[in-house]
């Protein structure tokens, strides 16, 4: 057995003394140990590399003159260019998809990058099935909704014949009767919202957002109770393009019951008028070009371009379901509104005044169930009417 002394003179111990051979001869080692780790582990991943260290007892103690290398100094030394490259793009990809923020998508979408949102929808009924490419045969232009009762099935029935294929037909259920209307072709391509008690306009809020609906170059929102004998949806319009209307009606037949408006009633000879007929002035005109005498219609079976619905439908209230009052605003959404606006005398319909959703109503204190519904309607134009005229002081009042 050697001796500790003979041990430390063969420069095997931990404090052997060195000579300038054996050092050269061991770091040239070290380095070749370096180069085979590189040459033939290129993979391993930083982490793994920077655990990797060398015992100290591999090289010779040169005192002052031998750094010694442990798992620190490895840390900090340089890596391969390719594993520099790796962090730094897989760095970016995770800086893209974090940083993402497009100010002009729609709200909510700013964290999208631009080339997958889609802030429109549509009607349009598909498939299960099959490539969706191919879903749709067609691709009607035109909306129309009805908001029904089943017991006035015939007259929709008639009514609905009077819309082409280029048509979507939305039926809006007051009743929460909807199966039954499938003994009716049509009703099977159409499409059914059912909830009991409620208005055509609570309906349109909810369901026919402008961005729902933004296939449609019209929008026909109408009631149950019309009479369509004189009518053809599709020169209709003709007409409407014709004469460039955003808003409009049909129409009405003079002998229509509760013909409120003069500026309503149908006119012979003519394809469309835009102004009242009554000469004076009535008093309730506030000037000829004011409505009920112009920029005028009706909220029984309105008509309204894509652009102008959009306007339409930031201006009904949540809360107000009948509508009324909304009729003497629309001119806020066409302008000028006695040009935009406009009554089509060459397609008139005939109003029923059926008041079949006014039975929906509750009778209650001794009135009947349609007088509580009247008091309701009344009281929401009152109601419309300030919160209207409120919001235009607020808006025109001095900063």
């Amino acid at each position: 057995m050697l001796s500790q002394q003979a041990f430390n003179k063969m420069g095997a111990g931990p404090c052997a003394r060195s000579d300038p051979m054996r050092s050269t001869f061991m770091i040239f080692m070290a380095i070749a140990f370096g180069f085979f780790i590189g040459t033939f582990f290129p993979s391993s991943s930083s982490s793994s590399i920077s655990k990797l260290s060398i015992s100290t007892n591999l090289l010779p103690c040169m005192e002052a003159s031998c750094p010694k290398f442990g798992a620190q100094e490895i840390k900090d030394q340089p890596r391969s260019s390719s594993l520099v490259s790796n962090e730094i793009h897989n760095t970016s990809a995770n800086q893209a998809q974090g940083d993402i923020w497009v100010p002009t998508n729609p709200r909510g979408a700013e964290r999208l990058p631009p080339g997958i949102v889609v802030a429109e929808s549509d009607l349009y009924l598909r498939r299960l099935w099959g490539n969706p490419s191919e879903d749709l045969t067609s691709q009607p232009k035109y909306l129309v909704t009805f908001t029904v009762g089943y017991e006035q099935r015939r007259n929709v029935d008639a009514a609905i014949k009077k819309f082409s294929g280029n048509f979507t037909i939305m039926m809006f259920h007051y009743d929460g009767r909807t199966t039954e209307w499938n003994e009716y072709g049509w009703s099977r391509k159409a499409i059914h919202v059912s909830v009991p008690k409620q208005t055509k306009w609570w309906y349109a809020k909810r369901f026919l957002h402008p961005d729902i609906v933004a296939p449609y170059d019209y929008i026909f929102i109408w009631d149950e109770d019309l009479g369509v004998e004189n009518f053809n949806a599709e020169e209709y319009i003709k007409q409407v393009r014709k004469h460039g209307l955003e808003i409009s009606q049909p129409a009405l037949d003079p002998s229509s019951r509760g013909l409120t408006w003069r500026i309503t009633r149908r006119r012979d000879g003519q394809e469309i008028h835009r102004v009242t007929d009554e000469n004076p002035i009535p008093t309730w005109c506030h000037g000829p070009r004011e409505p009920p005498c112009a920029g005028f219609v009706e909220i029984m079976a309105p008509v309204f371009s894509r652009d102008a619905w959009r306007c339409v439908w930031h201006l009904i209230q949540n809360d107000l379901v009948h509508g009324w009052g909304l009729d003497f605003s629309l001119r806020r959404c066409a302008k000028p509104a006695h040009e935009k606006i406009g009554v089509v005398d060459s397609q008139w319909i005939f109003h029923q005044a059926v008041p079949s959703l006014g039975n929906q109503g509750e009778a209650s204190q001794g009135k009947k169930a349609w007088q509580g519904v009247r008091e309701r309607c009344k009281m929401e134009w009152g109601m419309f009417s300030k919160r209207l005229a409120a919001a235009d002081e607020d808006y025109l009042r001095p900063k």
